[in-house]
Order: C-alpha cells, then sequence, then structure tokens
C-alpha cells in the first residue's frame, strides 16, 4: 500500500501520478496497480516515468475501467503496488537514441535521466512523437541534449541514427518496427513491450510473446528485449 501524493491530468486522457516509495528501482521497470477490491479482477501494469528518493511517479493513459478508478485517486488516498516488476533497461555505454510513442514515452522520461547521470558526456538524442497534443516534452529537453517532436505524423519520418548510437524505443509495436527497420543493422535496438498482464510475475503466462528464441514472457523475460529477438520474421 502506498499514499499517493499527488494525481492529476496533464494532457487530455494522461494522467501523471506520485506515490511514496522507497526502495531500488530500475529504469524500464514496472508496478502492478490497484485501487478497488474485485471490479475490476485485474491489476493494472504501469511503467516507472520518475523515481528519486522516497517519490515514485508514473505516467498512464485513462483507457478503461481500471485506469479511469486510478485517475480519480486524490492525494492522501491509498493504491496497492506491487513491484518493482520486469527487467527494465540495460545500462547503456556511448551515445544513445531514443523514441518515444505517444504513452510509450512513458518509461522513456526516468531512463534518460538515469543515463545521463550515469554518462554526463554521452550524447542523447529524443524523438517524441504524437497523435493529437503532446506532454511531458519540456521534461525531455530539460535532460536531453536534443528532442525532436511529431505530433500528428510519423515520428520515424524524421529518425536518423548514427553509427555509433545504441536505440531505445517504446511506443506502439509498429513504431517500433519502423524504428529498428530505419536503425542500420550493426546497431543495437531496445524495445519495450506492452502486453495485457494478470500476474505481473510470469506464473500465469497471459503475456507471452513469441521469439527468436521460443515464447517468452513480457512481464518476467521483458518488458525490454532486442528488436531483432522480438521482430524477426
Amino acid at each position: 500500500m502506498a499514499i499517493i501524493r499527488s494525481n492529476e491530468f496533464i494532457s487530455p486522457g494522461i494522467c501523471k501520478m506520485t506515490v511514496a516509495f522507497t526502495g531500488a528501482v530500475l529504469p524500464g521497470q514496472f508496478f502492478m496497480l490497484r485501487a478497488w477490491d474485485k471490479d475490476p479482477l485485474l491489476s493494472r501494469p504501469i511503467s516507472v516515468h520518475d523515481y528519486e528518493a522516497g517519490k515514485l511517479t508514473f505516467l498512464y493513459q485513462v483507457v478503461g475501467k481500471g485506469t479511469e478508478i486510478l485517475s480519480c485517486l486524490k492525494a492522501q488516498s491509498e493504491v496497492i503496488l506491487q513491484g518493482p516488476l520486469g527487467n527494465g533497461f540495460p545500462q547503456i555505454v556511448g551515445d544513445l537514441c531514443v523514441v518515444g510513442g505517444g504513452i510509450g514515452i512513458a518509461p522513456l522520461y526516468y531512463f534518460v535521466k538515469d543515463y545521463k547521470k550515469k554518462n554526463p558526456q554521452g550524447n542523447c538524442r529524443v524523438y517524441l512523437g504524437f497523435r493529437d497534443s503532446s506532454y511531458c516534452v519540456e521534461s525531455f529537453n530539460a535532460i536531453a541534449d536534443e528532442v525532436n517532436l511529431n505530433i500528428g505524423g510519423m515520428i520515424t519520418d524524421q529518425l536518423k541514427v548514427a553509427s555509433n548510437e545504441v536505440v531505445v524505443t517504446c511506443g506502439p509495436e509498429v513504431m517500433m518496427k519502423s524504428v529498428a527497420k530505419a536503425t542500420p543493422a550493426e546497431n543495437l535496438v531496445y524495445v519495450s513491450m506492452e502486453a495485457r498482464m494478470a500476474c505481473g510475475i510470469g506464473a500465469c503466462l497471459g503475456c507471452t510473446c513469441a521469439t527468436k528464441y521460443g515464447n517468452k514472457k513480457v512481464c518476467k523475460d521483458g518488458p525490454v528485449f532486442l528488436s531483432d529477438e522480438v521482430f524477426y520474421v
């Protein structure tokens, strides 16, 4: 159980929740959240948007009953947290290119912030794509070396990956496939996958995805994979 510090809409359909939390949290990990008893049955998997000592932030899209309930919670109310879960992003040495689409930008902020803290001389270029209105762009501007924005189009139309960059992307699967395709074959591309989850710990097999090494569980083996592992066809 965690106490909510703040929970507010920052854009139409997009909420940011901050809760009190202490413990180790890696960029790219997620939590299972719930604030109800039996209906809906399942908790909701939400990635970590930011973390500082004692303060954990989630950025989420209101798309159904569970997230609607979460969006109505007020400061000082309680939310049930299970986590952190998943493997998170790898430690990157060298230059970085980050591509986020829509709510897929959520886990990328903490990742970029952590990267710049550990690699102050490393160059980080960020591409952010949105269907309608943008959000959190100012936050990325404050930590990245370069931020490219696209609203209403395809962010991959602007994408130019240097041969020395590691690419990290999160967003719609079709976008991530386009990012991988637009990246030179010798570059590493990491993708953060989304999936419907029931347990979050790999027990129920509800988030199984096919990889070139056999079926894997997004919640336990991921959510971060190398692109050629999951986009292998």
